[in-house]
């Protein structure tokens, strides 16, 4: 545990970002499990509503600065090409 004043007030803000980082991450890997469950199933409305949550999440989560933009945009991708298939096989 820090001496200095300044040193412990940035471990309790440390912490306080970790844990909001930690409780965005996991509501953001849910949102792209949802859809991908979604996707793998046959509605196609469903699939394009977890979808949109899905891409608005990881937009969210770059601009914050939990994900790369290129993984952000990579995993988009692949949920939008698997939407696209899905659309065309229905």
């Amino acid at each position: 545990m820090p001496n200095i004043k300044s040193a412990v007030k940035r471990v309790k803000t440390i912490e306080k970002r970790r844990a909001l980082n930690a409780s965005q991450k996991s509501a953001l890997r849910t949102a792209v499990k949802t859809a991908d469950v979604a996707l793998a199933g046959t509605e196609v409305e469903t699939a394009q509503t977890a979808f949109q949550a899905a891409s608005k999440k990881l937009d969210k989560a770059v601009t914050k600065g939990l994900v790369h933009k290129n993984a952000a945009a990579r995993k988009k991708s692949r949920l939008a090409k698997k939407l696209n298939a899905l659309k065309a096989q229905a």
